[in-house]
């Protein structure tokens, strides 16, 4: 697996770069498949290029920092999104129905507000288009209650474990999404994790619902892009250097203060 620098946003991948972007993310995942191993074993074989296969010799410089290699899976078709905070899409649903993802929330929640407990809220996986959140049910029926129930079981495990190292760090990890293959029988976590492209991360100090948060991720795009008369669908626009950089110097923050690490 090769991350590029190319970013997407509502599901589109724009024409624009983020400089790092691919290293960081790659960096990050692999920091955090390590650190959460003992809750649920991935997809990972090895980052390091001197062990790829041969045929990949005369490209460990590209690959080198931006690339893993891993087990080949038969990935599950759901996003197993966890919000532990009330925000984005969760917060546009309450606001009209006091529910996210059909489930029932206690009524004068604000904005960014930390939730009694973290949500499961899966959405479709879908090779065109926009992904499409479901309940519970929806994804029970698909994949049957037992595998449902342990990607359930795994993902909130994984969250709780993220948010606890992050905020201890200063971090929030307002929410996230996991993606999970079956390797035989045996169910791997896969793709990305916990990285500033599947998750919403907020500076702690400072931190006060009823408002909106400033961020460690790609929200700064998805705010940019919101300023713009574009429909959402391919061709994305061009995104001007001022926000290429303030994208870039969000995602080098959150990586460093995860890490501890200076390189990216």
């Amino acid at each position: 697996m090769v991350a590029t620098d190319r970013i997407s946003a509502f599901d589109v991948v724009l024409p624009t770069g983020i400089p790092d972007k691919g290293s960081i993310l790659n960096q990050l995942s692999l920091y955090w498949f390590s650190a959460t191993r003992h809750i649920q074993p991935n997809h990972v074989v090895t980052a390091d290029v001197s062990d790829y296969p041969a045929s990949l010799s005369s490209w460990k410089a590209e690959l080198n920092r931006r690339s893993m290699l891993v087990k080949r899976v038969r990935p599950i078709p759901f996003e197993c999104v966890v919000r532990g905070y009330l925000y984005g899409g969760g917060w546009t649903e309450y606001q009209s129905s006091g529910q996210v993802s059909g489930i029932a929330l206690p009524p004068g929640l604000r904005q960014a507000q930390k939730l009694p407990e973290p949500l499961f809220t899966p959405s479709t996986k879908e090779d065109r288009g926009h992904d499409v959140p479901v309940s519970e049910k929806f994804m029970s029926d698909k994949l049957g209650w037992d595998v449902a129930g342990r990607l359930k079981e795994i993902s909130l495990a994984l969250y709780r474990h993220g948010s606890r190292e992050a905020e201890s760090k200063g971090i929030i990890i307002a929410d996230t999404k996991f993606e999970f293959g079956m390797d035989g029988d045996q169910l791997l976590v896969i793709d990305e994790l916990m990285t500033p492209d599947s998750s919403r991360f907020w500076p702690l100090q400072g931190y006060e619902p009823g408002r909106p948060q400033p961020s460690f991720d790609k929200q700064f795009v998805r705010d940019y892009l919101a300023t713009l008369d574009w429909d959402k669908t391919p061709p994305g626009p061009v995104l001007p250097t001022n926000v290429v950089a303030g994208t870039h110097q969000r995602y080098c923050d959150v990586f460093r203060t995860l890490t501890g690490r200076r390189d990216l």
